[in-house]
């Protein structure tokens, strides 16, 4: 009786609780900015009772039971549930899943989920750039991308980058094809890094849907924008700091000079020219008066938001760094302007726009060269002080031709580039009969590009090649348009829940148009670079104009393409493209290629055999090979053209009898075509223990065919340039592997670190015939090419000779194998290749290249409460760097390990004899190669984020403030400035010439949200 009457009593209380059903009414906001999420779907978890949050986030959900769970979701953000009691008012703050943001990647006209795509595709998201704090974007993709390597021009301000996606694959231009908010874009200087959202890197056969000039590698970058029913905010992010040289080279002080000097001239049989070497002391450091600490600062303001069908964003910013070296002589400034709105006119009818404006405004100093400003600074003898006794800069006699004062010359150095680029994009998207939508977009650049130059009148020293003694100026002044044009429709359609078909058909096309104009002047007045505009507008003469040349080109691309994409049950995934590309470069007969590429993916985490498994978050094999085209010469090379430059003279050989005229130019091949990628890719995609770590791995191999090369020709063909033909086959064939791991150990703790490492084999298969090379690339003066491209050999290797020690006696020259010049006791022995007995061009071998075997990058970050932490590491194994940098004459300086000669018999085995006599150990060999392996910290950032603790009327959203050190550490046995040399160069790259090094940067910053 008594469990009935419990059984009885339960069930009135059930029934009296189950009539106390409650409304549920809160707010959703985003955890991070607290900004208003509207469109969150609100449900009664196990029910089918839900609502949605307004525009301001507000939610009301009636008669809801006690103890039900109400589950919270939205695009983007993590899943919050939240069991109600008698609470009838909520508050609810959504995070951001960065993990879901991060699988959806942009790609070839479209986007996929990470675990849809079949291709090797490479993410750097807007948190990367913005702990890197890069000045170019170039550096926010050293070391944390595999397979993509950047090597560094000049470290002079608005100094360029190379790019290279999986090796160096062509002799020509092998930059990969960049666009921004699918814009082409050559100079990356006028971005703001600060603008940047994301950069998705194409490195297969996938980026094949871009056809022409994808060959080596797409970079798509896309900037930030707005998002729909979001508050107007203001973000501001600004640093100042300083920057510094690395490293200095130790050079021999004046009385070591004096030494070594001395010793030369006795060796060389004349008369040492410094009687008392005690009064030389120290001398004067050329390096400490050419380098100097430079100011850096940068200002950032963006404004964003949007409304119920529309969003917007508009940023600014300005950049000013001056140059390590020279100091505002190579100031480099920037600002820019950019803007972009959509809007949907329609819930099927898209407008999307954007807007650029930057200015750029960058001097320069001769850099890089034989007479370069480090390369004064390094050779200039330490004797001679920066001005003389009547306050005049001291001259440089007796040190060669080339070798000046650094410091006159920069003082007497006038350049300045200026770069007005506006660029924009603007796009329609129409959806139709359910599963189909036709897009159309064009894209535009226009560029101004004023260049400013003033030679005074300048003395230096007796026999200096850079005297002049008739002052000059020139003012260029350049326009470059181009445009692009996309129509395309997509039908995506999903049969039966298991087969998901997208199918694209679009066509392409591009123009590039460009003027160019120069004025001269000369005889400017009183020598001063204050009248130098006055002469050019008084009295110009137009370098085209006189000259006859053709200022003008015009280049152009159309292109139709489709594209395939299937999968089953997301599980069995295939892509097919087929690309016809069109261009004006090439003749009638070869104008049209066609490029197909394909891939195809398994998720094999998904299958049933897989279900049980708790290791497998993701598990997907894929391959993909494809067929790209490259187009990358000069306009019109299959025709011949007027557009050289003749010089004839009438009446006598005077200047004033000197007239320009118009000659034939290059010689023309109206059979050059398409050069040819064949590119293959096997990857392995995978991510484990609860997502937590994440692997890709992937096997390739690139081959070029047809490559477009420029080969040496017999003068009987004519007086032009050689023509252009195909010729040759390169192949790059590696392995790329990433690993990452990242956890939130607690909510005051996370860690992430992350590592990459790329293994590349370049080999030159064939040239044009056996036995033929290509050449490239100087070594000291007068001296044969050190650079090669040679079958069997890699693109760009050095041949030179190959040293076996110092010649002891005479006895030992005896028995040995010399060259044109007899070497004495303390002069280099050369290996004799070939056995003849003779020392000859012959002899010389493969030294290295300057392509690194494998690339590296190390990663880590940390957040523990209100700090957080990052540090950058990256490495180049395996490449060698030609030293270059060190002129051989009698009385330029020297490095200190000169003072490790050989001086002596048993002295030394490995540094030869200074003399100024005769000697071969100033021809190329492999003592002026050195290993250019390096490891470096890149960046290292420490920062605080401040508590926002009014909650009426806070002051701001975010307030970060942080310090961050850039090139901190290198670690290197190269005994030059910065190991990360290069000009860009497929043939003599890898040379040194007195390389303006990155600098080291240190900043202070903050990040303010509003």
């Amino acid at each position: 009786m008594r469990q009935i009457f419990l059984k009885i009593l339960t069930l009135c209380f059930f029934t009296y609780a189950s009539g106390q059903n409650i409304d549920i009414s809160g707010t959703i906001t985003d955890a991070e900015s607290g900004f208003p999420v509207p469109g969150a779907n609100i449900l009664v978890k196990n029910t089918t009772k839900g609502t949605v949050s307004d525009f301001d986030g507000n939610f009301t959900i009636s008669d809801v039971e006690p103890g039900s769970t109400l589950s919270f979701s939205y695009v983007g953000y993590l899943t919050y549930e939240v069991v109600v009691n008698d609470n009838s008012s909520l508050n609810i703050q959504l995070e951001p899943d960065i993990a879901t943001l991060d699988e959806v990647v942009v790609i070839g006209y479209g986007t996929q989920t990470k675990k849809e795509i079949t291709g090797a595709v490479s993410v750097v998201g807007s948190e990367t750039i913005e702990a890197l704090k890069p000045t170019r974007i170039e550096q926010a993709l050293q070391g944390q991308v595999a397979g993509v390597n950047v090597t560094t021009n000049s470290g002079t301000p608005g100094g360029g980058s190379t790019i290279s996606i999986r090796g160096v694959s062509t002799n020509g231009d092998s930059r990969p094809l960049i666009l921004v908010d699918g814009n082409v874009v050559e100079d990356l200087s006028v971005v703001n890094p600060n603008d940047i959202e994301s950069m998705n890197i194409l490195k297969d056969a996938t980026a094949g849907i871009y056809g022409v000039r994808a060959a080596n590698g797409v970079i798509l970058i896309t900037t930030k924008t707005g998002r729909k029913n979001m508050p107007l905010t203001l973000e501001y992010n600004g640093y100042i700091g300083f920057q510094q040289t690395t490293r200095e080279i130790p050079l021999l002080n004046a009385t070591e000079y004096g030494i070594i000097v001395n010793e030369g001239y006795a060796a060389g049989g004349s008369l040492p020219p410094f009687d008392d070497l005690s009064v030389l002391g120290e001398g004067t450091d050329w390096q400490d008066e050419v380098f100097q600490t430079a100011p850096i600062t940068e200002h950032s303001i963006t404004l964003k938001g949007g409304r119920e069908k529309s969003s917007y964003l508009y940023s600014s910013s300005f950049l000013t760094q001056d140059g390590i070296v020279g100091g505002n002589k190579s100031n480099f400034t920037r600002y820019t302007n950019t803007a972009n709105y959509n809007l949907d006119f329609l819930d099927n009818f898209k407008f999307k726009s954007g807007l650029t404006l930057t200015r750029t405004n960058k001097r320069g100093l001769p850099e890089n060269a034989l007479g370069s400003v480090l390369f004064n600074a390094l050779n200039m003898a330490p004797n001679i002080p920066v001005r003389d006794e009547n306050g005049e800069y001291s001259l440089a006699d007796g040190l060669g031709g080339e070798v000046i004062n650094p410091i006159a010359q920069m003082a007497n150095t006038y350049n300045r580039t200026k770069v007005m680029k506006l660029n924009g994009f603007g796009g329609l998207s129409y959806n139709f009969l359910d599963h189909f939508t036709a897009e159309a977009n064009i894209q535009f650049n226009y560029a101004e590009v004023t260049t400013f130059s003033f030679d005074p009148i300048d003395f230096y020293g007796i026999g200096k090649v850079f005297n002049t003694v008739t002052n000059g100026a020139f003012e260029g002044f350049d326009i470059y348009r181009d445009y692009t044009f996309d129509g395309f429709i997509k039908y995506e359609n999903t049969f039966k829940d298991a087969h998901k078909v997208n199918v694209l058909l679009g066509t392409s096309v591009f123009k590039t148009t460009g003027v160019l104009s120069g004025i001269t002047a000369n005889n400017i007045r009183d020598n001063d670079v204050a009248n130098a505009q006055e002469a050019l507008i008084n009295d110009p003469e137009d370098i085209y104009q006189e000259r006859g040349s053709n200022p003008k080109f015009d280049g152009r691309l159309l292109s139709y393409f489709a594209r395939l994409q299937y999968d089953y049950k997301g599980k069995y995934l295939l892509s097919a493209v087929i690309r016809r590309d069109g261009s004006t470069r090439f003749g009638p007969g070869n104008k049209f290629g066609y490029f197909p590429s394909g891939s195809i993916g398994w998720v094999a985490s998904d299958e049933n055999f897989m279900s049980d498994s708790n290791f497998f978050d993701l598990l997907k094999v894929r391959a993909s090979y494809g067929i790209l085209g490259n187009d990358r010469i000069g306009d019109y090379r299959f025709v011949s053209l007027l557009n050289g430059e003749g010089t004839y003279f009438f009446g006598g050989n005077d200047e004033e009898d000197q007239i320009f005229g118009i000659a034939s130019g290059p010689i023309a091949n109206p059979q050059i075509k398409w050069e040819k990628q064949k590119t293959l890719d096997i990857g392995l995609d995978m991510r484990i223990l609860n997502n937590k770590v994440d692997i890709t791995t992937d096997y390739f191999k690139r081959r070029t065919e047809d490559l477009l090369v420029s080969p040496q020709i017999s003068g009987l063909l004519g007086t032009g340039a050689p023509p252009f033909v195909n010729a040759g086959v390169v192949e790059n064939t590696g392995f790329e592997f990433a690993i990452g791991y990242s956890d939130n150990f607690s909510d005051d703790f996370s860690f992430s670190v992350k590592y990459n490492v790329t293994a590349i084999k370049n080999e030159v298969v064939s040239v044009s015939g056996e036995g033929e090379y290509l050449e490239g690339g100087g070594f000291g003066i007068s001296q044969p090419a050190i650079s090669r491209m040679e079958a069997g050999f890699p693109l760009g290797y050095f041949i030179g000779f190959e040293t076996d020690g110092i010649f002891q006696s005479q006895e030992e020259i005896d028995n040995a194998a010399v060259g044109d010049v007899a070497p004495q006791p303390g002069d280099f022995r050369f290996v004799d290749q070939d056995g003849n007995g003779v020392i000859d061009l012959d002899d010389r071998i493969d030294l290295g290249n300057p392509i690194p075997d494998a690339t590296m990058g190390l990663n880590i970050s940390l957040d523990y409460k209100k700090f957080d932490f990052a540090a950058y590491a990256f490495a180049s194994l395996g490449n060698e760097i030609v030293r270059n940098y060190e002129r051989n004459q009698q009385l330029v300086n020297k490095p200190n390990w000169y003072l490790d000669r050989w001086t002596g018999p048993g002295t030394n085995n490995s540094a030869p004899r200074h003399t100024i006599g005769a000697n071969g150990n100033t021809v190329f060999s492999d003592f002026y190669v050195e290993d250019g392996s390096f490891v470096r910290l890149q960046n290292v950032q420490l920062g605080y984020t401040f508590s926002n603790d009014s909650e009426d009327d806070p002051l701001f959203d975010k307030f970060r403030i942080y310090v961050s050190a850039s090139n901190l550490v290198t670690l290197t046995k190269y005994r030059g400035y910065d190991p990360s040399v290069g000009n860009g160069a497929p043939i003599g790259g890898g040379i040194d010439n007195g390389f303006y090094p990155s600098a080291k940067t240190f900043l202070l910053g903050v990040n303010v949200k509003f």
